[in-house]
């Protein structure tokens, strides 16, 4: 089996977990795709910004927000936006390359190889392409009245990625970003740019440690490159899992949510 069937395979495998979890019915009287009405406040709403990994679409994650049953999420929006098609390097198949730089599929940025370490190389002008995609998103949400402090953007590996570079560079503090078998797609750097407001904003960073695409090692550094820049992070490691996201790290992820919404509508209070 070629690396890059592997790899497919691999994603497949998450996107079939993810599609698999049970969906459920929503609360009596409401639609199962609820958009609040702009004249409510925006304090008593939240929105929730889902990034895919690499290869993977919108469809094939929007059953997560089913596990999502809590009242504090009635009046919550969520996002599932799908990355643009481009050439990938990493699936380059050595023996048979195609004209192209890699084999095309739906991709935030460059990723140049895998398993990825904590050493390995990043395309930090594409991460830097994506985050302003991202943040024309959120910049809708706060026009639309959504106080920033009850958006959430979260992610799963090359998503989860492009989550910690979103949330750290956007300008304002955000409620919370959820970082999902991801990795620091930067150097250093960049954290020239970073806010003292988006410093504030909470990160929870989630890694199973059977991970063969985007290795243990590349989640761990993490947390104290967070650290540096003087942001919170929570790091939860999962013994068994490999490169996927089980139903215990997206129930974890809910009363995460809940705790940051409810501090956010106590402090407006």
């Amino acid at each position: 089996m070629s690396s890059r069937v592997r790899f497919l395979f691999t994603l497949a495998a998450a996107s079939l977990l993810v599609a698999s979890l049970h969906r459920r019915a929503p609360p009596p009287g409401l639609p199962a795709k609820l958009v609040p009405s702009s004249h409510m406040a925006g304090r008593n709403r939240s929105f929730v910004l889902w990034l895919h990994g690499l290869g993977d679409s919108d469809p094939a994650n929007e059953p997560i927000r089913n596990l999502f049953s809590a009242t504090e999420f009635r009046l919550a929006r969520w996002s599932f936006p799908s990355a643009p098609r481009a050439p990938v390097s990493c699936n380059t198949d050595k023996e048979n390359p195609p004209p192209a730089n890699g084999f095309v599929m739906p991709s935030w940025f460059d990723i140049h190889e895998l398993p990825m370490s904590g050493g390995s190389p990043q395309d930090e002008a594409g991460v830097l392409k994506a985050v302003e995609k991202v943040h024309a998103m959120i910049d809708r949400e706060v026009a639309d009245g959504i106080h920033p402090e009850n958006i959430f953007v979260c992610g799963f590996s090359q998503g989860g990625a492009l989550t910690l570079a979103s949330v750290l560079l956007y300008p304002k503090k955000l409620g919370g970003g959820a970082v999902f078998s991801g990795w620091v797609p930067f150097s250093s750097s960049v954290t020239e740019k970073i806010s003292p407001e988006a410093r504030k904003t909470p990160f929870l960073w989630s890694h199973g440690m059977a991970d063969k695409v985007v290795l243990f090692e590349a989640g761990q550094a993490g947390p104290p490159f967070l650290q540096s820049v003087g942001a919170n992070c929570e790091f939860k490691a999962y013994p068994d899992l490999g490169h996927s996201l089980s139903k215990e790290e997206l129930l974890y992820l809910e009363s995460w949510f809940k705790s940051r919404l409810n501090a956010s509508q106590e402090k407006d209070g």
